[in-house]
This record gives structure tokens, sequence and C-alpha cells, in this order.
């Protein structure tokens, strides 16, 4: 069996019972403290500190009438559900409903690593959606104490060419560079270099800040979060007017339906018939070392040879706050399970993870830390590489927001920010929508025949 890398460089039970959900708290250790709730709002172009925290966001007039008849439910609650309910309810909609099948941020957003980087992906069609979003994220760690709350920290990031343990060629110049944290104390090819500052690369603990999210719209906003399976989105004379949940049959009245559960998007017919999403599973692991004080803030991006000849792997590694170490690096496209709280890591890509952190540092090695995660998720993707954000073509009321493949944290808070204008204003000023358009499959098509 082959697996792959994923460096970000490189481009309940079915008979379960319908029922809201009380958002879980924060674990001690990232326990907000209180903090009067605070209006936002999108600059014209660019989301920033100033713009969040602007008092006139909180306007009514205008345009905030129209959106006092919005009622929109959104289905997934992963880190783009929890995002676009938030700036929903945020930016004045009358009630927002997610619907989730299983648990707030069990799957993907639940499992990565919560990696963010201002400027990775300039140059493309994604540069002003991460750089947005990464702007977002910095503010929202202001507004909803973010260092507490959900792990939030700017962070230097370095690339590491890592020689196998027991490894006796490494040189002595990597050993010595000042870059290298010094409890990474296994063997280097070449002395270290930087890819990212506290000023460009920062992480959060993405599972935690999905859910304090969620919880901030239910506690300021009233957002519901109902735990059932959606069926169906019910469309009458071409509009979407509700979400049918599959266990009672019960209808969500909407006046907009957002669908964002990442590869389990194309479940729904809308989506399927327009383009597909198919997942890459991904295998990662979480350490917690005996001495967590010895783990300083320091991103790496590996590059790993398990043994000479064999395939270069570029694991990452994210220390956290809490004193774990998050290690990811093996993926493979795979068929993407139903139930996403069945996925489970393979015994190949765990071990090989394993042995990167017995490579990296005597802090991880067995014994030394404590196993706290074996894991894996399924990223979205798309077949041209970007993430579908905007209207469905053909239903009124209709939109879709996935395929965002490693990039879901980071550009989690400006697809709901811009998605949520779109669904109130009519149209994005945080990001242009356009290259992200499902309208872009059919022209695609017709551009084939």
């Amino acid at each position: 069996m082959e697996f792959q890398n994923s460096n970000k460089k490189k481009k309940e039970n079915k008979s379960r019972k319908i029922k809201m959900l009380r958002v879980p708290a924060a674990p001690v250790w990232f326990r907000a403290r209180p903090r009067a709730p605070l209006p936002i709002r999108s600059p014209p172009t660019r989301a920033s500190t100033a713009a969040m925290e602007s008092e006139s966001a909180a306007s009514t007039g205008g345009r905030g009438e129209a959106r006092a008849a919005k009622r929109v439910v959104v289905c997934g609650g992963g880190v783009i559900g929890a995002c676009t309910a938030y700036f929903l309810a945020k930016n004045g909609a009358a009630q927002v409903t997610v619907v989730e099948k299983s648990a707030v941020a069990c799957a993907a957003s639940g499992k990565a690593g919560g990696f963010l980087a201002l400027d990775w992906c300039d140059g493309g069609p994604l540069s002003a959606l991460a750089r947005a979003s990464f702007h977002l994220h910095r503010s929202l760690s202001l507004l909803l104490d973010g260092p507490n709350a959900y792990g939030y920290r700017p962070l230097d990031t370095l690339s590491v060419p890592l020689l196998p343990a027991g490894s006796s060629s490494a040189t002595a110049a990597a050993g010595a560079s000042p870059l290298l944290p010094t409890w990474v104390d296994g063997g280097t090819a070449r002395p270290p270099r930087t890819l990212g500052t506290v000023e460009t690369t920062a992480q959060v603990h993405p599972q935690l800040f999905t859910r304090t999210l969620l919880a901030a719209a239910a506690a300021e906003h009233g957002v519901e979060v109902v735990i059932g399976e959606a069926e169906r989105v019910e469309v009458e004379g071409g509009r979407a007017v509700a979400v049918v949940l599959k266990e009672g049959g019960r209808a969500i009245a909407a006046d907009a339906v957002v669908l964002a559960l990442g590869p389990w998007s194309d479940r729904f017919p809308l989506v399927s018939s327009l383009f597909n999403v198919s997942g890459r599973k991904a295998h990662s692991i979480v350490l917690r070392p005996k001495d967590p004080a010895a783990i300083t803030p320091h991103a790496l991006f590996l590059s790993y040879q398990p043994s000479p000849g064999s395939k270069l792997l570029d694991p990452e590694v994210y220390p956290r706050p809490t004193g774990e170490v998050y290690i990811c690096g093996m993926s493979k496209d795979c068929e993407v399970p139903d139930d996403p709280e069945q996925i489970v890591g393979e015994r190949e890509a765990i071990r090989m993870l394993h042995k990167v952190a017995d490579s990296l540092s005597s802090h991880l090695k067995d014994g030394e830390a404590e196993v706290a995660a074996e894991q894996a998720c399924f990223l979205p993707c798309t077949d041209d590489g970007l993430p579908v954000i905007g209207a469905i073509p053909g239903v009124e009321g209709c939109f879709v927001a996935t395929g965002h493949s490693c990039w879901g944290i980071l550009n989690g808070p400006a697809t709901g920010a811009s998605l949520a204008e779109l669904i109130l204003d009519g149209r994005s000023t945080t990001v242009d929508l356009k290259p992200f358009s499902p309208s872009r499959f059919l022209r695609k098509r017709a551009n084939q025949r």
C-alpha cells in the first residue's frame, strides 16, 4: 500500500434520535474568559481587526431589514458550516440552524492540524481568500479570547530535512543551526530553513475553534444545532424551502440552505449532478511528551526518507499550547464512508508517523511520550483543486461550501463571512467568490461539448 504526502506547501449511530445539541465547552486549559459580544462586519476588500470591531457593523437599517426575514439552515457542523453560521448570525439572519449528523467538528475539523498561513497561497486563486481568512482568524482570536479558548497563537515555521533514527550522516552544521529548536535533537541532513514567522504563520486547535465559534453564535444570537441527518433539500417552484431530516421526516423551513458537509456534500444530488467531491484520507497522531515545557512553538515541515531508496515523505509537526504534539502527513485517495465516527487510521500510516516522531526528537520517542490519539479523517477535494463556494445554479436559495482540502481550517472564516454576505446581501465584499462559484462547472461542461 502506498501513501502519499499531503504537504500544504505543495499544493452516531444511525438510529440516534434527533435532538438539540449543547455545544461542549472548551477544556479547562483553554477556558475562555467572559467577553462582551462585538458586532462583526467585513470590509470591502479584506477582513481586518478594525473592521471586525466596527460599531457600524451592527446597524439594522437598509439591508438589515431584508436580513430579518432570512431563516437559514446550514447542513454540516464542521469548520465551514460553523463559520458560515457564525457570520450569518452576527450579520443579522433571523434564525440560523445547523444540522449535523454526528457531532460538531467530529471529522476533519476535529482532527486537522490547525495550521494558518498568510501568504502560502499567493500567486493563485486562493490568495485573497487565504489572506482575508488569516486576518479574520486574528480578529476572531481577539473577540473570542482565542489563546485561552482554542489555542490560537502565532508561531515560527521551519522546513527541516530529517534523517531516520540512528542515522550517522547528520551534519554538524545542521545540528548547530540557531534556527533549530532544542527539542529537535534527531539527525538533520541540512540546516533548517524559515518558511514563516509569527507575522505570517499561526495555529489553532481546530476542534476547539469550531466548537467555540458555534457556542458563541448560540449564546449570543440563538443559533441552534440539531443532531440529525439531512436527507434532502425540499425544493418548490425552483427554490429551496426546507431541509428534510432522515429520521421522522422533520422538515426545517428555510429561506436559504447551505450545504457544507465536506466530502459528504455530494450525497446531495444538487451537488453531485454539478461537480465531484472526493475524499483524501489523511492520518495523524497526537503525542503528550513527559516534559511539555521543553516543546517550543515551532511548526515543522519535514522532508523524510524512511530508508535509502524509499519514497520521500513530507510529514508536518504542530506543537500545541497544551504541550501536545500533533504529527500528520500520510494520505491516500479512497472511498469516503457514510459515518464519520467510523473512520480509523490505517496501521501502516500510523506506524510511519510514530517512526517520524522517533527520528525527530527524544521527547517524542516511545516511552517518553503518551499517545493521545491515532486517527484519520477525509479532506474534501474537487476536480480542479479549488473550493466550491456560492449559489447552486438553478435552485434559488441553495448554496454550497466544500472542497477546501488541507486549507479548510485556514479558509473557514473568510468562506463563512463571504457566503453570509452573499446570502444576506446578494453579493460578497470580503472576498470575490467568482473563482469558486459552482457555475464554473457549467462552463466547463459547455466547453467540453
